[in-house]
């Protein structure tokens, strides 16, 4: 797999020492977002709302997977069967996309990214440790949010939903790469549309994201235009799960080859950020102008490093037009250290992940 970092002139050793480190940082170090739990279990807390998400669950499962981090992975995996997956009510057989460090359920609905992370990771750690007890978690979950009472796809189109039963989408949820993974080891009868859904959400995304800047809303209709949800109604912008949309353009033409409309998407949103300090990112309108308060005052990105870490894994999908424009980005990112902070957990998630996809390590080939 394609090792951007030492295309760029990193060292094997500095690179490995420096996915290495991060890795640390997230799960052992002082700043870390992930504490051992009740029993045998562990969980990745979202420092900010001080709860544990399925987003940073099935997160972490994929991280460790490709960390060959088996013991850690098992006590993620171990918290999200235990005191988050649903037994009873109308959404029983989704995870609850939010509980307490006790395990408490704060809400009992799902996050269909969360359920698409932990099939994913699931079918990684299943081909990496022989495991057929995860293939059978994979695939009951891909059963389960195709043909769910309340699925979290929308059937006809093929697009997935922001949640169940809804009538919008996120389009940081739509992961074309992992669909085509879920089209090779899902149930048979399924296959053909894990394939029609990784067509139609890359439709989806050339729709979705902005012509000329490259970004997309937060929250998307089913044609591709911003979703004002609210309140408040902030969520047609580019604004924290927005940034996800372009790393997970760049993973897809990592795993599954060039593709020229994400291309596009790509050196937009790279050459739009290249010269703007980290600490000056700010809110944005999809087109690119900066959101504003109740003052006129310019509206601060509140994850400016997980923002800076989806830019640079953005450039996997760059042209070559676009090159000066990725080296700043790349040597921006490595130069900057994971955040510090009752914010540090979304930011540094996207962060490893970044790491984990410019190193060669983010690879469905484990």
């Amino acid at each position: 797999m394609k090792n951007t970092f030492l295309e760029y002139g990193y060292s094997e050793e500095d690179i490995e020492n420096k996915v290495n480190d991060s890795f640390y940082n997230l799960f052992e170090g002082m700043n870390r977002v992930y504490f051992e739990g009740i029993g045998n279990t562990g969980y990745l807390m979202d420092t900010g709302n001080c709860d544990a998400r399925t987003e940073g669950m099935s997160y972490g499962m994929m991280m460790c997977v490709l960390m060959d981090r088996k013991d850690l992975f098992d006590r993620l995996w171990k918290f999200s069967l235990d005191f988050m997956y649903m037994t009873e009510g109308p959404l029983k057989g989704y995870f609850a996309w939010s509980v307490a460090p006790d395990g408490k359920k704060n809400a009992w609905g799902p996050a269909p990214d969360g359920e698409e992370f932990y099939a994913m990771a699931l079918l990684l750690a299943a081909k990496k440790w022989h495991n057929s007890d995860y293939e059978y978690w994979a695939k009951k979950i891909l059963n389960t949010v195709l043909h769910h009472d309340i699925p979290m796809w929308e059937k006809n189109s093929a697009l997935i939903r922001f949640v169940p039963g809804c009538s919008f989408s996120d389009p940081s949820y739509h992961l074309m790469h992992f669909y085509e993974e879920f089209a090779k080891y899902s149930n048979e009868s399924d296959r053909k549309f894990w394939k029609k859904a990784a067509v139609e959400s890359r439709k989806y995304l050339i729709k979705a994201c902005h012509p000329l800047t490259g970004m997309n809303p937060e929250y998307g209709n089913f044609d591709g235009t911003p979703n004002l949800y609210g309140p408040p109604e902030n969520h047609g912008d580019f604004y924290s799960d927005a940034y996800r949309t372009g790393a997970n353009i760049g993973l897809d033409v990592l795993w599954n080859g060039p593709n020229k409309d994400f291309s596009k998407i790509a050196d937009n949103l790279i050459n739009f950020f290249a010269d703007i300090p980290t600490q000056e990112f700010m809110k944005y309108k999809i087109d690119g102008t900066v959101i504003t308060d109740e003052k006129g005052n310019p509206e601060k990105a509140l994850h400016p490093i997980g923002l800076l870490a989806t830019l640079a894994q953005t450039t996997l999908a760059c042209s070559s037009e676009s090159k000066k424009s990725c080296e700043k980005i790349i040597n921006r990112f490595w130069n900057t250290p994971m955040r510090t902070g009752e914010r540090r957990y979304y930011d540094n998630c996207l962060y490893m992940f970044a790491m984990l996809a410019l190193s060669g390590k983010y690879t469905p080939e484990v």
